[in-house]
């Protein structure tokens, strides 16, 4: 919120609509995997999911390089690294991609004192 309209920043509108994306595109590679479907097919999806996922880190990490020591950082690599065992294990693609999605929607959803809680100083912002 903008303190002189009382209005979200575009930052934050920005972020809003970039997670609607994210997540729209994610659920449709989900399906699609689920289904059986191949990169081909699922190309659209997988590159919104991809650019969206990268703007939003990119505004987090603009924020600053710290956000990668907190909660939702650290949620984010672990998202990142589950993703990345989908894709070195194919076979289990649509198990590791739904634990990425687990974590990314914990991360999302947890308290903000457990989003912005430092791994490096072992405490919330105050």
């Amino acid at each position: 919120m903008s303190p002189a309209t009382g209005r979200p920043s575009w930052t934050r509108l920005v972020q809003v609509a970039l997670r609607s994306v994210h997540i729209a595109c994610m659920g449709l590679v989900l399906g699609g995997i689920a289904l059986g479907g191949g990169f081909e097919r699922l190309r659209g999806a997988i590159l919104l999911t991809v650019a969206s996922g990268l703007l939003l880190a990119v505004i987090d990490l603009a924020k600053g390089p710290g956000f990668l020591l907190q909660g939702s950082g650290a949620t984010l690599l672990l998202k990142l690294a589950l993703l990345g065992l989908g894709n070195l294990f194919a076979g289990a693609r649509l198990e590791w991609y739904l634990a990425a999605t687990v974590v990314a929607s914990i991360g999302s959803h947890m308290p903000a004192s457990w989003r912005h809680f430092s791994l490096l100083t072992g405490r919330a912002p105050e």
